[in-house]
Protein backbone atom coordinates (compact mmCIF):
# COMPACT_ATOMS: atom_id res chain seq x y z
CA UNK A 1 0.00 0.00 0.00
CA UNK A 2 1.38 3.72 -1.01
CA UNK A 3 1.11 6.13 1.79
CA UNK A 4 2.43 9.91 1.31
CA UNK A 5 3.67 11.63 4.68
CA UNK A 6 5.69 14.81 5.23
CA UNK A 7 7.84 15.90 7.91
CA UNK A 8 10.65 17.90 9.33
CA UNK A 9 14.06 16.35 9.44
CA UNK A 10 13.90 16.86 13.15
CA UNK A 11 10.74 14.35 13.09
CA UNK A 12 12.66 11.72 10.77
CA UNK A 13 14.11 9.03 12.30
CA UNK A 14 17.16 7.09 11.66
CA UNK A 15 15.93 4.44 9.89
CA UNK A 16 14.11 7.40 7.68
CA UNK A 17 17.28 9.15 7.44
CA UNK A 18 19.30 5.84 6.13
CA UNK A 19 16.31 4.99 3.74
CA UNK A 20 16.70 8.52 2.29
CA UNK A 21 20.40 8.19 1.65
CA UNK A 22 20.00 5.48 0.16
CA UNK A 23 17.05 6.60 -2.36
CA UNK A 24 19.44 9.07 -3.23
CA UNK A 25 22.55 7.12 -3.95
CA UNK A 26 20.36 5.06 -6.34
CA UNK A 27 18.63 8.27 -8.00
CA UNK A 28 21.75 10.28 -8.44
CA UNK A 29 24.61 7.49 -8.13
CA UNK A 30 26.71 7.45 -4.58
CA UNK A 31 25.87 11.69 -3.41
CA UNK A 32 28.45 13.43 -1.38
CA UNK A 33 27.84 13.65 2.58
CA UNK A 34 27.43 16.97 1.77
CA UNK A 35 24.72 16.79 -0.64
CA UNK A 36 23.01 14.48 1.27
CA UNK A 37 23.31 17.35 4.20
CA UNK A 38 22.02 19.38 1.81
CA UNK A 39 18.47 18.02 1.63
CA UNK A 40 18.51 18.55 5.66
CA UNK A 41 17.17 21.24 7.82
CA UNK A 42 13.56 21.24 6.28
CA UNK A 43 10.43 19.67 5.09
CA UNK A 44 10.51 16.46 3.63
CA UNK A 45 7.88 14.85 1.08
CA UNK A 46 8.08 11.43 0.84
CA UNK A 47 6.17 9.00 -0.33
CA UNK A 48 6.15 5.12 1.39
CA UNK A 49 5.32 1.53 -0.21
CA UNK A 50 4.91 -1.01 1.88
CA UNK A 51 7.17 0.88 4.58
CA UNK A 52 9.76 1.49 1.75
CA UNK A 53 10.46 5.11 0.68
CA UNK A 54 10.34 5.24 -2.90
CA UNK A 55 10.07 9.23 -3.34
CA UNK A 56 11.57 12.20 -1.65
CA UNK A 57 11.67 16.12 -1.52
CA UNK A 58 12.43 18.14 0.49
CA UNK A 59 11.87 22.50 0.85
CA UNK A 60 15.10 24.07 2.98
CA UNK A 61 15.49 27.40 4.07
CA UNK A 62 17.89 29.45 2.52
CA UNK A 63 18.31 33.23 2.18
CA UNK A 64 19.02 34.87 -1.59
CA UNK A 65 19.37 37.82 -2.53
CA UNK A 66 17.14 40.18 -4.74
CA UNK A 67 17.10 43.97 -5.73
CA UNK A 68 19.05 44.59 -2.55
CA UNK A 69 16.64 42.41 -0.54
CA UNK A 70 17.24 39.05 1.74
CA UNK A 71 14.69 36.98 0.35
CA UNK A 72 13.34 33.53 2.46
CA UNK A 73 13.72 30.79 -0.37
CA UNK A 74 12.40 27.43 -0.37
CA UNK A 75 15.22 25.49 -1.90
CA UNK A 76 13.99 22.14 -3.40
CA UNK A 77 16.49 19.57 -2.88
CA UNK A 78 16.81 15.79 -3.50
CA UNK A 79 13.74 14.72 -5.75
CA UNK A 80 14.32 11.68 -6.02
CA UNK A 81 11.57 8.56 -7.19
CA UNK A 82 13.31 4.67 -7.01
CA UNK A 83 13.40 3.48 -10.21
CA UNK A 84 10.48 1.07 -10.30
CA UNK A 85 8.52 3.26 -9.35
CA UNK A 86 8.71 5.93 -12.00
CA UNK A 87 6.60 7.35 -14.64
CA UNK A 88 3.22 6.65 -11.68
CA UNK A 89 3.26 10.84 -11.03
CA UNK A 90 4.92 10.22 -7.78
CA UNK A 91 7.36 13.44 -8.46
CA UNK A 92 4.04 15.33 -9.44
CA UNK A 93 2.70 14.65 -5.73
CA UNK A 94 6.20 15.28 -4.49
CA UNK A 95 6.52 18.59 -6.55
CA UNK A 96 2.49 19.48 -5.17
CA UNK A 97 3.60 19.35 -1.41
CA UNK A 98 6.69 21.31 -2.29
CA UNK A 99 5.43 23.75 -3.98
CA UNK A 100 2.63 24.49 -1.51
CA UNK A 101 4.81 25.06 1.57
CA UNK A 102 6.70 27.31 -0.99
CA UNK A 103 3.70 29.60 -1.97
CA UNK A 104 2.50 29.34 2.32
CA UNK A 105 5.89 30.04 3.94
CA UNK A 106 8.54 31.80 1.22
CA UNK A 107 9.28 34.55 -0.99
CA UNK A 108 9.92 32.24 -3.68
CA UNK A 109 11.12 28.63 -4.05
CA UNK A 110 14.35 28.00 -5.85
CA UNK A 111 16.10 24.94 -7.15
CA UNK A 112 19.09 23.22 -9.50
CA UNK A 113 17.67 20.84 -11.90
CA UNK A 114 19.49 18.61 -14.41
CA UNK A 115 18.60 18.95 -18.01
CA UNK A 116 15.80 15.82 -17.72
CA UNK A 117 14.57 17.70 -14.46
CA UNK A 118 14.34 20.78 -16.30
CA UNK A 119 11.20 20.39 -18.41
CA UNK A 120 9.45 18.97 -15.40
CA UNK A 121 10.01 21.87 -13.71
CA UNK A 122 9.19 24.56 -16.15
CA UNK A 123 5.57 22.53 -17.22
CA UNK A 124 4.64 23.15 -13.49
CA UNK A 125 5.65 27.24 -13.56
CA UNK A 126 8.61 26.80 -12.56
CA UNK A 127 11.22 29.46 -14.30
CA UNK A 128 14.46 29.32 -15.72
CA UNK A 129 16.86 32.60 -14.06
CA UNK A 130 17.84 34.40 -16.74
CA UNK A 131 20.51 37.26 -15.27
CA UNK A 132 23.65 36.79 -13.46
CA UNK A 133 23.99 33.73 -10.53
CA UNK A 134 25.75 34.00 -7.60
CA UNK A 135 26.80 33.00 -4.19
CA UNK A 136 27.67 34.72 -1.08
CA UNK A 137 31.11 32.92 0.32
CA UNK A 138 33.17 33.72 3.33
CA UNK A 139 35.17 34.97 1.19
CA UNK A 140 32.62 37.62 -0.72
CA UNK A 141 30.32 37.79 -3.13
CA UNK A 142 31.63 35.52 -6.06
CA UNK A 143 29.97 34.47 -9.39
CA UNK A 144 28.35 31.22 -10.35
CA UNK A 145 28.48 31.11 -14.00
CA UNK A 146 28.30 27.27 -14.56
CA UNK A 147 24.87 26.98 -13.26
CA UNK A 148 23.79 29.59 -15.64
CA UNK A 149 20.54 27.96 -17.12
CA UNK A 150 20.14 25.20 -14.60
CA UNK A 151 18.65 27.81 -11.38
CA UNK A 152 14.63 27.79 -11.40
CA UNK A 153 12.58 30.09 -9.14
CA UNK A 154 8.78 29.70 -8.39
CA UNK A 155 7.81 32.88 -7.68
CA UNK A 156 5.70 33.14 -4.30
CA UNK A 157 4.66 36.59 -2.81
CA UNK A 158 7.52 38.53 -4.10
CA UNK A 159 8.13 39.85 -8.08
CA UNK A 160 10.90 38.85 -9.34
CA UNK A 161 12.78 40.20 -11.94
CA UNK A 162 14.01 36.77 -13.87
CA UNK A 163 16.95 39.11 -15.66
CA UNK A 164 18.38 40.56 -12.17
CA UNK A 165 20.86 39.06 -10.05
CA UNK A 166 20.21 36.35 -8.02
CA UNK A 167 22.57 35.60 -5.04
CA UNK A 168 22.38 32.72 -2.96
CA UNK A 169 23.92 32.11 0.64
CA UNK A 170 26.93 30.14 1.41
CA UNK A 171 26.84 26.39 2.30
CA UNK A 172 29.20 23.36 1.68
CA UNK A 173 29.30 21.41 -1.59
CA UNK A 174 27.13 22.54 -4.07
CA UNK A 175 26.18 26.09 -3.59
CA UNK A 176 22.99 25.90 -5.89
Amino acid sequence: MTGFRTAHTADLNAETRLALRRLLDAAFGPVSDDTYENTLGGSHAMIFDDGDLIGHASVVPRRVLHRGKALRAGYIEGVAVREDQRRRGHGATLMTEAERLVRAAFDLGALGASEVGSRMYAARGWHRWQGPLSALTPDGIRPTPEVAGYIYVLPASVPLDLAGELTCDWRDGALW
